[in-house]
């Protein structure tokens, strides 16, 4: 099935545009990169919820995964094309209570809702496109650290995420131990495997080979490479669910009335794929997924800092490490590695048949841990 096409130079659900919802913009300026070279007039994308104390000792952040990005909590709109990622976790009352907590979660360095990506004005007045620098988990976390000082929080009394956003959760205790009083790591690993790093190679492949992709300068064209974009999603979400899951849910029954038996219809999972990649063309730029995904695969918290377990042994943050124990994009092993490593850290395991998904869909399960977290004093 082929996604539908856009015109992505003006009307792509993932351009801003003159509709930024909830988000606000910090200017960074010149931004160094871990693999060298400079990225100039970096802007971020963040949101916010409660208050920053007068101590400046109350802030929380919330790191985003792949395919997500600043609209933690709150309902699609404009500016917003679908609703919050992790509803049920912040708000007044909730685990992370916004009476007491001030919130913040950033669009991170790469993305395309609002913050510096390929799709952004380079200084020439045209988008990067193919022209984008490639940049680390490093460089995000880096660009995070220059939004906490335009904030005013010196440390974080928290910072969490899952999966990719686990990946930079890991390097901000790594790069800013000092910064860090407590993190929760959910679904995620101290370094890309090599599995994770086969997974991201088709999808990396399937959008660079679609022929409207064009070398990633496709911005001023009719469309972008949607196909290839929603390829790529239908390999990643296979991977983000179990198999005990789709076989549940579906097991071999046709789509509707569809005959998948010589008669060109759909298997009911097929379907479901289908829709999950044309969701992800309609919201998602391209040239971003590659950033990220390049970068997700570039992750090693021990690259030069004499290997992951060099590396996590200085971490100084209290540390809960969440698996999720039918995840087997992110199995349970990368959670003991970095409990094992870490001094005093904490392994906690959430039941869950949906597989690597099952951090963002057990949010009874994960507010609970937030909610111990917060209430031991930092």
């Amino acid at each position: 099935m082929t996604t539908t096409s856009r015109r992505p130079s003006t009307s792509a659900a993932w351009r801003v545009g003159d509709h930024p919802g909830r988000r606000r913009f910090v200017r960074l300026g010149a931004v160094e990169l871990e693999r060298g070279g400079v990225l100039p007039d970096v802007t971020l994308a963040y949101e916010t919820w409660g208050e920053l104390n007068a101590a400046s000792d109350n802030a929380v952040l919330v790191e985003h995964a792949l395919t997500g990005d600043s609209h933690v909590v709150g309902p699609a709109g404009p500016g917003h094309p679908t609703a919050g990622w992790w509803d049920g976790l912040i708000g007044p009352g909730r685990p992370i209570d916004t009476d007491r907590w001030f919130v913040v979660a950033a669009n991170v360095l790469g993305g395309c809702q609002g913050s510096t990506g390929p799709a952004s004005e380079a200084p020439d007045g045209r988008p990067w496109g193919s022209r984008f620098p490639f940049v680390t988990v490093r460089d995000q976390v880096r660009t995070e650290a220059l939004l906490a000082d335009e904030l005013g929080v010196d440390a974080w009394r928290l910072v969490l995420g899952g999966s990719m956003g686990g990946m930079r959760v890991l390097e901000w205790a790594v790069t800013y131990p000092q910064r860090v009083r407590s993190a929760v790591v959910l679904a995620s690993t101290a370094h890309a495997t090599a599995e994770q790093i086969a997974w991201c190679q088709p999808q990396l492949l399937a959008i660079r080979s679609d022929p409207a992709f064009r070398g990633g300068d496709y911005y001023d064209q009719d469309t972008g490479p949607d196909t290839g974009l929603g390829i790529a999603r239908r390999i990643a979400h296979v991977t983000y669910r179990s198999e005990i899951e789709l076989h549940d849910r579906f097991g071999r029954a046709p789509q509707g009335g569809e005959d998948p038996l010589g008669g060109r219809g759909r298997y009911a999972v097929e379907s479901y794929l289908d829709h999950h990649a044309g969701k992800l063309a309609g919201r998602f730029d391209a040239n971003s997924y590659l950033v990220l995904t390049e970068a997700m695969s570039s992750h090693d918290v021990g690259r030069g800092r004499g290997g992951v377990a060099a590396a996590l042994s200085a971490v100084t943050a209290d540390l809960t490490v969440v698996a999720v124990d039918s995840d087997r994009l992110y199995p349970p092993r990368l959670s003991r590695e970095i409990a094992e490593a870490v001094p005093g850290a904490r392994l906690v395991t959430v039941h869950s048949d949906y597989g690597h998904d099952g951090f963002l869909i057990e949010v009874d399960q994960v507010g609970a841990i937030l909610s111990g977290v917060l209430a031991v004093p930092a």
